[in-house]
């Protein structure tokens, strides 16, 4: 059960641009957007910076939602481990790829620099920190300074949406839920805490699939 309850449509009039481009798409707005939307700048600020952030950039689009998902991963917030295992799924990764970040130091799946990059994902989102020397220096040989700072301000961004989903509790939404359950399962990956009440298979999108 989340620690605080998402706020209803009707308390949440500044947002009602977004509660329109759900209905379009098919998906809810994020209970999280719901929860925090008590403080809309808050809100705002923090969608304009992941826009920034996750939008095209230096990184390809597809592999900054891979490196959030091993921020996510490394931090145990399982909410936004499904929620940008998602966004990877939607940016036409593999299911496959996206199920590999659990073995990405060995897995075929990904190349030297792609591995470095997901190391230092994992390792910069632990308290304290584990990033060496060696490891960002590896990382500097495969990727350009401005690259790097692009990645760091990926697992940056989802360091704040870890820390504050996994204290809240957040209920995980069907869509993300689903995905996670199909791709990561295998690895480990549960709900815990996170876990929906009263979902139905019917209220899910058509595009979706259960197994």
């Amino acid at each position: 059960m989340p620690r605080l309850e998402p706020l209803p449509r009707s308390q949440m009039p500044e947002f009602e641009d977004q509660f329109l481009a759900a209905e379009k798409r098919g998906r809810p707005v994020p209970n999280f957007v719901q929860t925090m939307a008590r403080r809309p700048d808050i809100v705002r600020a923090h969608q304009a910076l992941r826009r920034v952030v996750m939008g095209p950039g230096l990184v390809p689009s597809d592999f900054k939602a891979l490196v959030a998902q091993a921020s996510s991963m490394s931090s145990g917030c399982n909410y936004c481990t499904a929620h940008t295992a998602n966004f990877a799924l939607e940016d036409s990764v593999s299911e496959e790829k996206i199920a590999a970040v659990y073995n990405y130091e060995t897995s075929p799946y990904f190349n030297e620099a792609e591995r470095i990059a997901l190391r230092i994902a994992t390792k910069a989102s632990v308290t304290p920190n584990s990033v060496t020397d060696s490891d960002f220096a590896e990382f500097r040989a495969h990727w350009s300074d401005d690259q790097v700072v692009e990645i760091l301000s990926v697992i940056g961004v989802f360091g704040y949406f870890n820390r504050i989903n996994d204290t809240l509790a957040t209920e995980l939404e069907a869509v993300p839920a689903c995905t996670a359950q199909r791709t990561l399962s295998a690895g480990g990956w549960t709900a815990g805490k996170h876990a929906q009440t009263n979902v139905e298979t019917s209220d899910l999108p058509s595009d979706v699939r259960v197994e």
